[in-house]
């Protein structure tokens, strides 16, 4: 588990999928960022009212980037879900949660020392229970669109 991150990028991953924002998720951030530009832009003429969309737009698409920047990977026997990895001997059960389902399972079912990464676009959530007695984390929880293909991977 010390391998490090470069290291992981070289190996060919068995499953990767990276969690970007859909398209239908950037109209509204986009927008609102010209409408706050414009808004300054009308009370400054001159130079001073293009630096408002000169800020505003670059500074939503560098956080919709960020947003998108998590990816779920399975790599030299070891499941990565952002920075956080667990190697697939402490992998127990996979149950692959559907989109309605995941709200009940993110919410009153939800044990607090579980790891979560939950993105809201992305429909289906994959738990991951684990065996390691040295861990206090039940179970990892988390987005997926292939769910089901990474669960077969899991279960091999």
């Amino acid at each position: 588990m010390t391998e490090s991150v470069s290291a992981v990028a070289k190996a060919k991953p068995v499953f990767a999928e990276r969690l970007y924002v859909p398209w239908w998720g950037w109209p509204l951030p986009v927008v609102a960022a010209v409408l706050m530009a414009a808004e300054v832009h009308m009370g400054y003429p001159g130079v001073r009212a293009w630096l408002p969309y000169l800020i505003t737009i670059p500074l939503v698409v560098g956080v919709m980037l960020w947003l998108g920047r998590a990816t779920v990977k399975v790599v030299d026997d070891e499941l990565w879900v952002g920075d956080a990895h667990v190697p697939l001997r402490f992998v127990d059960e996979v149950e692959v949660i559907s989109a309605k389902a995941k709200r009940k399972a993110l919410g009153p079912d939800l044990d607090p020392a579980a790891f979560v990464a939950h993105r809201g676009w992305v429909g289906p959530v994959l738990r991951v229970y684990l065996n390691d007695p040295a861990d206090p984390t039940p179970y990892w929880l988390f987005s997926v669109r292939n769910a089901d293909k990474l669960a077969a991977i899991l279960h091999n």
